[in-house]
């Protein structure tokens, strides 16, 4: 199985040598092509950072990141530019969606940006939306649209370049229950249906249940991993509380 994402031995250092921050220590992981991940840990774990890291928004102290066989704590200028267009998709919190363009414009901008053809556009986010159950709203603009559509939207945007990995950031947290659970499924279809990679940073058990594996940070560095195997969703939600218990964490920081 090809390897998507490798993470070696990733340590992230903020402040000045008088006041030092270890945010990352040491962090080695792999994610394989097809796998759903989810990244666990309390407020000022490091999982955020991880995720910039991962992302490119941050840079790494020291240690590799390599997506795709490429090393990415070495590309810079119109390289980096191109990996971040070209592999990465990001799905947001607040959905950071255009407010002045409808959902057809929001998705298709990524495949202009890369000077796709009109009508292969076209042919590209009709199909994706209707994947997504959102070719209702492709002609609306953000402010027409719920919660729960605006983030399946920012789902449409995040993969119709068919990006290497998607990494999503609390894409739950601005939801409510049922648009949550609703996101969650279309991430599952995205994963198992679609073939996308999927690294997620959650803080609630519910969302990571949704992912075929867990990784725990702790003080900035892995605490525990879990894979779901054979688990139902709801088996594998209890041992997910069962490690966040280990972890310290009050639970209702992750229910």
């Amino acid at each position: 199985m090809h390897t998507v994402l490798e993470v070696a031995n990733v340590e992230k250092y903020y402040g000045n040598k008088g006041s030092l921050t270890k945010a990352l220590d040491k962090i080695s992981f792999e994610v394989q092509e097809g796998e759903f991940v989810g990244i666990m840990g309390a407020s000022g774990s490091g999982k955020t950072t991880l995720l910039n890291c991962i992302s490119t928004i941050d840079r790494v102290t020291s240690g590799k990141i390599i997506v795709n066989d490429m090393d990415i704590t070495r590309l810079r200028g119109n390289h980096l530019n191109r990996f971040r267009r070209e592999e990465l998709g990001f799905i947001f919190q607040e959905f950071n969606l255009l407010d002045t363009l409808t959902a057809y414009e929001n998705i298709a901008l990524a495949l202009s940006i890369q000077r796709v053809k009109p009508e292969k556009i076209a042919e590209k986010v009709e199909k994706t939306a209707k994947e997504l159950d959102i070719s209702s709203v492709l002609h609306k603009y953000p402010y027409e649209m719920s919660g729960g559509q605006k983030q399946r939207v920012a789902c449409a945007r995040a993969i119709i370049t068919q990006p290497q990995l998607v990494l999503a950031d609390e894409p739950t947290g601005a939801l409510d229950s049922k648009s949550a659970r609703m996101l969650l499924e279309s991430f599952q279809y995205m994963n198992q249906k679609l073939g996308a990679t999927l690294l997620m940073v959650t803080h609630d058990a519910f969302t990571a249940s949704y992912a075929d594996r867990i990784l725990f940070i702790k003080d900035g560095k892995l605490f525990n991993e879990l894979h779901r195997g054979e688990d139902s969703r709801k088996e594998f939600f209890g041992r997910i509380i069962e490690v966040v218990t280990l972890l310290g964490g009050e639970l209702n920081d992750v229910l």
